[in-house]
């Protein structure tokens, strides 16, 4: 199972397990990934169990360690990588592993075999690898589109009014681990969140609302999410706000709009106008 690549303090025993992976760094536009494990680990509630071992998978030049120090004293160094966390529920249906950590730098073929061979090792037969990107869509929108590793799961996406991906560029880990998956037979969805460019910033809480939906409907488990709703409720009032009183920002999303209407968005287009909204807010 590459022991040397992943430190596992204790192997829990789960009930059918499901495994879900968001990762920082490229594909965490406006924290969607990011927020939506933070959101499951603290809501299941799920507890760490292994670490990956980061001089594997990361370049510490690019992705530097975090130091506490104090008088002097180096009190701490944390590198960057990732852990794993379990709910291990007594009452509940299934157990969910839960990946957080920062996109590996090195190794990604390794790193996919060494993730899938800790999530066999479990129990898991379903894998949802969890990303956002910014491109020329509305706040009051939620789309979430995806790429499978079975035609039948996508005809269930498809059902669900989710769009299949088509993209041709770059990659991020998630389709290393996809196509991993697939080779193991293991049912496997990337979920990728389409997030305002405007709204750099800030946390887009009503794609993470949408994102846990999906997510607990196809699992097979319940996420209350109406924190989540409530909070983004909030949040879209202060950037109506901020709209209503920004001509140039009130132009640029009305342009969006039209594009809409008439299916011309341009995904090439760049735009320089954000919505920081810290730089609106009073400080309390």
């Amino acid at each position: 199972m590459g022991e040397e690549a992943i430190q596992i303090d204790r192997m829990p025993v789960l009930k059918d397990p499901l495994f879900i992976a968001g990762f920082e760094g490229w594909g965490n536009a406006l924290n969607v990934s990011q927020g939506m494990t933070d959101f499951l680990i603290e809501k299941l509630p799920a507890k760490p169990f292994a670490r990956l071992n980061p001089d594997f998978f990361y370049r510490f030049d690019e992705n530097r360690p975090i130091v506490d120090i104090q008088d002097g004293f180096l009190k701490e160094l944390t590198p960057p990588g990732g852990t794993f966390y379990a709910t291990e529920t007594s009452d509940a249906p299934r157990d969910i592993i839960i990946f957080k950590g920062l996109e590996p730098s090195l190794r990604w073929f390794h790193f996919a075999k060494t993730m899938l061979d800790l999530c066999q090792s479990a129990g898991v037969k379903k894998v949802f690898i969890l990303g956002s990107m910014y491109d020329n869509v509305l706040h009051t929108d939620s789309i979430i589109s995806a790429l499978a590793s079975t035609q039948d799961l996508l005809n269930e996406l498809k059902a669900k009014k989710i769009t299949s991906v088509n993209y041709k560029g770059p990659s991020a880990i998630h389709s290393t681990l996809l196509m991993e998956a697939g080779k193991r037979g293991l049912d496997c969805i990337n979920l990728w969140c389409h997030c305002p460019y405007y709204l750099q910033g800030t946390v887009h809480f009503g794609l993470l609302a949408h994102l846990a939906s999906i997510i607990s409907t196809w699992g097979g488990f319940a996420l209350d999410t109406q924190e989540l709703e409530a909070t983004w409720k909030e949040i879209g009032k202060q950037i109506h706000g901020i709209i209503e009183k920004n001509p140039e920002l009130q132009a640029m999303i009305n342009d969006l709009r039209k594009a809409k209407m008439k299916g011309s968005f341009d995904p090439t287009k760049k735009h320089e106008k954000v919505i920081h909204l810290e730089d609106f807010l009073r400080p309390k």
